[in-house]
């Protein structure tokens, strides 16, 4: 089977190897004449990026790029990013990388022309309506890494560098006009990004599947995504010139980001509070939440997980799925404890209070409390 595809769902999407080729014509098809490349700080140098410049600049569009993005990006970030962006007259971003070029790009472009402040986007309630929807530039988004999956996202993942809370800003029009999903940018990836990233997909996954809000559009493809990461997750990392993998991994991280409409769960609400404070590597957090995570909502959701086992071939129905997902996590070099991980001396206080603040306490499927938490959290080091 040829792995290429033109897709129009959650939005225009060119998947395919080689298809950063097509870097002009997708900013045409978005409305962009003059855009901003921002990326991260380890991206900036690299030969994926530079030939992606080389590509803007034949085609008339430019070489601008803005690369002063944290691994967890904050509103320092944003500010800096926005001095550039409008001072250079810009018109659109394309969102490079990861999930911390994604996010930060994406809002870049939110925040071009908006006059209110930041946090007052955040995602509660109805706040995203504050935005002046005119001011909200284009995005073209091109991942090169599989996890995040931001690239289909309609929000932007950004920490407080003050109280160290990672805030998610939304908006519908924060969805890239299109998306450039290309598997061989995510060829040079090493094994524990890999890792890393694609658990970050299989979380996603896992947690939509479980999420007890009612969308069985998620629920589908959350389980297709958990079987493409089961079989291509440990290809790609045995071989990260496997193109065939990366393709399958890529197509994951876009599936495990839209079937999370349907909710995530403790799993991010513990790794976002972690990240943030720590700044550990999102998706390895994850993994490393995810086994103790499974045990807290077993009441919860033992049933739904031995389906999926019995779709995934896993024996064994929540037991066999549970153990899956540590032998996974040790096969791939994750640690087995956030201590492990390089967190010492953790603020229980703190993370715990984080934790049931962030949004994604809303689809656990256990509800969590203040006498849940820290006891889940403590296990975990």
């Amino acid at each position: 089977m040829k792995l290429v595809g033109n897709w129009s769902y959650p939005t225009a999407i060119r998947f395919g190897a080689g298809r950063i080729a097509e870097i002009a014509e997708a900013c045409k098809a978005a409305g962009i004449s003059k855009p901003l490349l921002v990326t991260d700080k380890g991206l900036a140098a690299m030969e994926i990026t530079t030939r992606t410049l080389d590509l803007m600049e034949a085609a008339g569009l430019g070489r601008a790029m803005f690369s002063e993005v944290d691994p967890n990006p904050t509103e320092r970030n944003v500010e800096a990013g926005l001095k550039v962006y409008r001072e250079g007259g810009y018109d659109g971003v394309i969102a490079f990388g990861g999930g911390s070029g994604l996010d930060l790009g994406k809002t870049l472009a939110f925040m071009a022309g908006q006059t209110r402040p930041l946090w007052d986007f955040e995602d509660i309630g109805d706040w995203w309506t504050r935005a002046d929807p005119a001011g909200i530039h284009p995005i073209v988004a091109v991942p090169t890494t599989a996890g995040t999956g931001s690239e289909v996202g309609r929000a932007g993942v950004i920490t407080n560098s003050d109280s160290h809370e990672k805030k998610i800003i939304f908006h519908p029009l924060m969805l890239p006009k299109v998306v450039i999903c290309d598997p061989e940018l995510t060829v040079g990836m090493p094994k524990f990004i890999t890792a890393g990233t694609g658990l970050d997909a299989f979380a996603h996954c896992v947690e939509a599947y479980c999420s007890p809000h009612y969308h069985p559009m998620s629920q589908g493809i959350a389980l297709e995504g958990m079987r493409l990461v089961k079989e291509y997750l440990p290809r790609a990392y045995a071989d990260g010139s496997d193109l065939e993998a990366r393709a399958h991994m890529m197509s994951a991280a876009a599936m495990g980001a839209t079937a999370f409409q349907k909710g995530l769960g403790a799993i991010h609400a513990l790794s976002h509070p972690i990240g943030a404070h720590r700044h550990t590597h999102h998706g390895t957090t994850n993994a490393v939440c995810m086994p103790a995570v499974l045990q807290f909502n077993r009441p919860a959701v033992e049933g739904v997980l031995a389906q999926a086992a019995a779709y995934l071939g896993i024996a064994g129905g929540f037991d066999g799925f549970a153990a899956y997902v540590d032998e996974l996590n040790t096969s791939l070099g994750i640690p087995k404890t956030l201590t492990d991980l390089g967190v010492k001396d953790p603020n229980l206080d703190v993370l715990v209070r984080d934790a049931l603040n962030d949004p994604s306490t809303g689809g656990n499927p256990v509800t969590m409390t203040a006498e849940n938490t820290r006891p889940l959290l403590e296990s975990l080091f």
